[in-house]
């Protein structure tokens, strides 16, 4: 199960980083119309970078305070992972009701997010924290 978790981690951070990318690549970080706030943005990716980290090491120390503590490190990515698709779904609906002109100024830089890459991430956002848990809480035979 720890390394489904890796797994799991590994294609949920591919998501984020296209994202990241995509939002970075628009200007988001500039400020502009973005209704993602930057420390959001980049305390999510901080705080599930440096989790990945300790899970990592974990795998190879296997020491059980590791895994609580990229557990722990989880629980705040999680709640910022939804503090940002709170923000982006009015985007998004905004986008579906009436499209804005290509490159106009005024067009969120999460606005490029792909549908389809917005829910993989958090599907494999929610198993990694679920396998993670389960993982600490020594279930699945790690």
């Amino acid at each position: 199960m720890d390394i489904a978790a890796l797994i799991a981690w590994v294609i949920t951070a591919l998501g984020g980083f296209y994202m990241l990318g995509t939002w970075l690549s628009r200007g988001g970080a500039k400020g502009g119309s973005s209704r993602l706030p930057v420390p959001v943005v980049f305390g999510h990716f901080a705080l599930a970078a440096a989790g990945l980290v300790v899970w990592i090491v974990y795998l190879i120390a296997d020491k059980d305070v590791l895994a609580w503590v990229a557990f722990g490190l989880l629980v705040p990515v999680a709640l910022l992972g939804f503090t940002m698709l709170a923000r982006w779904i009015p985007v998004y609906r905004a986008r579906s009701a009436a499209p804005a002109a290509a490159g106009a100024p005024s067009e969120p830089a999460e606005r490029h997010f792909p549908v389809p890459v917005v829910a993989a991430h958090g599907l494999f956002a929610v198993i990694t924290v679920v396998l993670v848990l389960l993982t600490a809480l020594g279930l699945g035979g790690s």
